[in-house]
């Protein structure tokens, strides 16, 4: 089994306590969700897993942003998630250099309009291990996504947060159906 592990979403905006649209920043630092995902991106190298990162961001002058989206719109209005600004940095405290591939996605899911997909293929991946911010959003939209294409999926639990707890809860309740949920001292097991 060919294993990659990908990190949704750990970009100065979304989840330092500064960012424009830091809506899970509390939960993720109450639940030390960055020294988590650092602990993956360290045992996934470990292992010779394929390790990516992957953020949400628009183009300079937010040409390639969706105006109309109730989830997008107004971004542009704030200057959140364009290329170039130091909103879309990784978390000062993530060790990204422990990603082997940085992707920039221009919507909710890590394979929308992403080379992700081509990647994971390359390298023979048929099993993805997938954390990140929102657990509402994006590891749900990547998750199912992952899913549909065909791949065994892992949730890091652990490694994921959302705006509030009842939102994490229900989120990995929900992808329980379709996803091995575990933790990230869970990850030494996996071969």
């Amino acid at each position: 089994m060919t294993t990659a592990f990908i990190g949704l979403d750990y970009i100065h905006d979304i989840v330092h306590p500064d960012g424009k649209i830091s809506h899970t920043s509390e939960h993720a630092l109450s639940r030390g969700v960055i020294e988590k995902a650092n602990r993956a991106l360290a045992v996934a190298r470990g292992k010779s897993w394929l390790t990516i990162l992957v953020k949400v961001g628009f183009a300079k002058g937010y040409v390639d942003h969706p105006k109309h989206s109730p989830f997008f719109g107004r971004l542009h209005e704030i200057k959140a998630l364009e290329m170039g600004s130091p909103g879309l940095d990784f978390h000062p405290d993530i060790r990204d250099k422990l990603a082997d591939l940085v992707i920039v996605k221009p919507r909710i899911s890590a394979f929308y309009g992403t080379s992700l997909d081509a990647a994971l293929r390359a390298r023979k991946v048929d099993r993805v291990v997938v954390a990140g911010v929102s657990t509402a959003w994006a590891v749900q939209s990547t998750v199912r996504d992952a899913h549909d294409r065909d791949y065994e999926v892992y949730v890091l639990e652990d490694a994921c947060a959302a705006a509030t707890e009842a939102q994490h809860d229900s989120s990995m309740e929900l992808l329980g159906a379709i996803a091995k949920v575990i933790r990230v001292n869970d990850l030494e097991a996996l071969s």
